[in-house]
């Protein structure tokens, strides 16, 4: 069983809600993620995603994309991030670690540093899942496959907008969690409907028996806690993205630590 499966189980039996924060590493400073990292752990984050930072993020809004080109500014590519989880893994090796991200530097890092390279060495430093935002289900079963042989989980997005062809597709292959996106559009946009989450989680498990997170647009305890009441996870990026940029850098990790515990007791009330 996989770090995040195990995280899930240990949830469900205690009848909590996982609590997944985003941030994208190297920002602001190329040295600072695996900090942020632990603080989010120790405000209680159940599963850490780690933004892959690449230049053309369709799926980013502006306040993600704006770490992400600060990032890749500073010099952070894949074998940067890599070399983040393995800091991380120094002092935690139990919180899971998922890389969210785009096709381009998973395939690049194969290209220069040899087939299955990426593979290898993500499950050699420590990470627990992949998403890979524009990898469609359809088009990534040896990948699925060899990242389950490393013990790695493949995580996809559902949209309001998925048929339920394509939640079949993706229950198919997907596995550890699946990442619903609660808005159309990019992160951080529009004002989030959890009545519409509460109507389309029902639809996504007909055909999904993973857990099932839901992330884009969650900002504050409330919004959490009714997201909570109906989904497996919350997934909170750009609201922490924000609180991180407004702080001085020996401020940064108290805040993300103070912000996050808010989220926290909210789920467990």
């Amino acid at each position: 069983m996989s770090r995040i499966c195990a995280t899930f189980a240990r949830l469900a039996s205690e009848k909590r809600k996982a609590l997944i924060p985003y941030v994208t590493a190297g920002f602001p400073f190329a040295d600072i993620t695996p900090e942020l990292m632990h603080a989010m752990v120790e405000a209680g984050a159940d599963v850490i995603e780690l933004g892959v930072p690449f230049s053309d993020p369709m799926a980013d809004g502006p306040v993600i994309q704006k770490a992400g080109e600060k990032a890749l500014a500073l010099g952070v590519g894949m074998v940067q991030v890599l070399a983040m989880v393995r800091a991380f893994r120094e002092r935690d090796t139990q919180t899971p670690v998922v890389l969210m991200g785009y096709a381009n530097p998973v395939e690049r890092y194969d290209l220069v540093q040899g087939p299955g390279a990426f593979i290898r060495d993500a499950a050699a430093a420590g990470v627990d899942g992949v998403l890979v935002v524009d990898y469609p289900p359809e088009e990534c079963t040896q990948f699925a496959a060899d990242l389950k042989k490393a013990g790695l989980d493949l995580i996809f997005l559902l949209a309001p907008t998925s048929t339920a062809k394509r939640m079949q597709q993706v229950a198919e292959i997907a596995s550890g969690y699946v990442y619903y996106v609660s808005l159309k559009g990019v992160t951080g946009a529009g004002h989030l409907d959890t009545a519409a989450v509460e109507q389309m989680l029902p639809r996504i498990r007909e055909h999904v028996k993973i857990p099932v997170g839901v992330g884009f647009g969650i900002r504050d305890a409330a919004t959490a806690q009714a997201i909570g009441r109906v989904a497996d996870a919350v997934v909170i990026g750009t609201r922490l993205i924000q609180l991180i940029e407004e702080q001085p850098r020996e401020r940064m990790a108290a805040e993300v630590g103070t912000f996050l515990r808010g989220i926290r007791q909210a789920l467990d009330h």
